[in-house]
């Protein structure tokens, strides 16, 4: 038994053995339950732990430096990734529309004028007395052809959009079923049944209800798509030129900040960190602003400018067809006068504005921004001539004297004719076409050039910023050793 003493106090039990070295007087305190955590919570708990390990760190001056070092660094790299992938997904927004989108754009307009010239063709040769004119068949037969090769070219690319692939659709049914109806009309032309007449009224009632609205929403849907691609090639890198601008604000806070701990005014690799940065945002922002330009020309006067060539080429055919429609209907051809009138007047705008306005005056104030007007002034010219030999047709015709609107309507010989004015109208719409295209290939390829190199540019200069940062803060943290 275990005696007590005089003062009546109780032996204190021995404690148990304590597992691990003995702590001595400044020792770390035992860890908290969250750092002892382990599975998941530990993996929960490594954010917050990393976080009070750099707040930690950087308590301390060397500490500090190096958080700012990583921070240059990682912002240096981020920056240069970012901007290198902006500026090459804008070069290679600029080859697609070179290589892909405007050839496309080009394939669905020629869909659209292929099938209104070979309904306009169609009915002018069916006018003709005796034997179809050989040119005019031969003119037909290549609009067909044209209008196939195009429309494969054109379908290559609705896949992915319903819409443009629903207006191929339409086309691929009907135009077979149109073609089978021009034939069917020419046969009996050429046996004299009056039965022609009313097949080829059909035919051509068959491509402006159903055919030519279709080409012309596949035309609209290309050109669409185009514009907003020439807009996308345009458009601001803004999150990579806000990383920019935060890298050079931190370099040169960061070069302030070292200044006044250090008493030093210049740092060889910030300064090469800083230099690098400069490079690479004014050679961005020029190559920027000058690829911008360029395809904002490109697009204003090359694509803009096809755009309106070819809706006034496209009412002129249509107009055409009905001029001759008219005389296919012997006196019953009121409503195709009537389409012809709308058409001319959106064409060349209404009697009062002179043969200047509407799409050929849209078209002329375009082209005098570019310079050329030559071939313009010489469509409107000779829409003029077209417009008065129609007056001197329908005269002919409303008088009695058919077989002469028939010769002033379709003979080319006729200097005063309306065929030979129209086809004149046609060449010089053509070539406005050419030099619309020409000037959209040579703006966007000059586009593309401006951009050359630029993206692995602003990746090496990126590099050479972090590591500028990198050698600059290294050079501090050395004087603390």
């Amino acid at each position: 038994m275990t005696s007590t003493g005089s003062t009546g106090s109780v032996a204190t039990p021995p404690r148990p053995p304590s597992s691990g070295p003995p702590r001595g007087p400044g020792a770390e305190p035992p860890p908290t339950t969250a750092e002892t955590r382990t599975g998941l919570a530990g993996l929960f708990a490594l954010p917050g732990l990393a976080v009070r390990a750099v707040v930690r760190s950087a308590a301390a001056t060397p500490g500090r430096l190096s958080v700012i070092a990583v921070g240059l660094v990682l912002l240096a790299l981020i920056a240069g990734i970012i901007g290198a992938i902006s500026v090459q997904g804008k070069k290679d927004t600029i080859n697609e529309l070179i290589d892909h989108r405007e050839p496309l754009a080009v394939a669905a307009q020629q869909v659209y004028r292929s099938l209104s010239d070979a309904d306009a063709t169609a009915a002018s040769a069916f006018l003709a007395t005796g034997t179809e004119p050989p040119a005019l068949r031969s003119r037909y037969e290549l609009d067909v052809a044209q209008a196939g090769s195009a429309l494969a070219k054109a379908a290559s690319d609705a896949g992915g959009v319903p819409e443009a692939a629903a207006q191929v659709d339409v086309i691929n049914q009907q135009f077979p079923v149109y073609t089978g109806l021009i034939e069917t009309a020419r046969a009996n032309n050429r046996q004299g049944f009056p039965a022609g007449a009313s097949y080829l009224r059909e035919a051509s009632e068959l491509m402006r209800t159903k055919i030519l609205p279709a080409a012309a929403d596949l035309y609209r849907i290309d050109t669409e798509r185009l514009l907003t691609e020439q807009d996308d090639a345009t458009d601001v890198p803004w999150v990579a030129g806000v990383l920019v601008l935060a890298l050079l604000g931190s370099l040169i806070a960061t070069q302030v900040h070292l200044k006044r701990r250090t008493n030093r005014v210049l740092n060889v690799g910030l300064l090469v960190a800083t230099g690098a940065v400069v490079l690479a945002l004014l050679w961005s922002a020029v190559a920027l602003v000058v690829q911008g330009i360029a395809v904002g020309s490109g697009s204003e006067n090359g694509t803009r400018q096809v755009d309106l060539a070819v809706q006034a080429r496209i009412a002129a055919q249509q107009a055409r067809a009905d001029e001759t429609l008219t005389l296919v209907a012997r006196g019953d051809g009121a409503k195709y006068e009537k389409e012809f009138t709308e058409l001319t007047t959106k064409m060349v705008g209404p009697p009062e504005a002179g043969g200047k306005g509407g799409l050929l005056g849209e078209l002329r104030t375009l082209a005098a921004d570019g310079g050329d007007t030559e071939q313009v002034d010489r469509a409107i010219t000779e829409a003029g001539t077209w417009l008065q030999a129609h007056r001197k047709v329908r005269e002919n015709d409303d008088s009695g004297k058919y077989d002469e609107a028939v010769s002033l309507a379709i003979d080319e010989r006729m200097a005063d004719g309306s065929t030979g004015a129209f086809l004149r109208m046609d060449e010089s719409l053509v070539e406005v076409i050419k030099d619309g295209r020409q000037e959209f290939l040579d703006e966007t390829s000059f586009a593309d050039g401006a951009l050359t190199l630029l993206a692995p540019g602003v990746a090496v200069l990126a590099v050479i910023a972090a590591a500028g940062a990198t050698m600059g803060i290294r050079e501090r943290l050395m004087e603390y050793r």
